[in-house]
């Protein structure tokens, strides 16, 4: 968040600020939830091939650990990638 932004919040009155706390704590957890569903999405997808059995098979129980590895290592990646790019445009200002 760029420091003008920073700004702005600290010039919401109180009520306001409480509310927009609420409202990134909100999307917070949306987006939470969103790379979740997509995780367990895309992990079974690629690695359940059969129902005959209750439980996970243990090759599909590897795949579905390397796939989850991945998907974190790459949500990461992204994340520390995007931080560092906002930081380098917070810097130009």
């Amino acid at each position: 968040m760029d420091k003008s932004m920073l700004g702005d919040l600290q010039s919401l009155s109180e009520e306001d600020n409480i509310k927009m706390s609420a409202m990134i704590e909100q999307l917070q957890i949306r987006d939470s939830l969103r790379m979740y569903n997509s995780l367990v999405e895309r992990c079974f997808n690629d690695c359940v091939d059969t129902f005959k059995h209750k439980s996970l098979q243990k090759q599909e129980e590897s795949c579905v650990r390397r796939c989850a590895e991945k998907f974190l290592k790459h949500s990461m990646r992204v994340g520390m990638r995007f931080a560092e790019l906002n930081q380098g445009a917070a810097t130009q200002d």
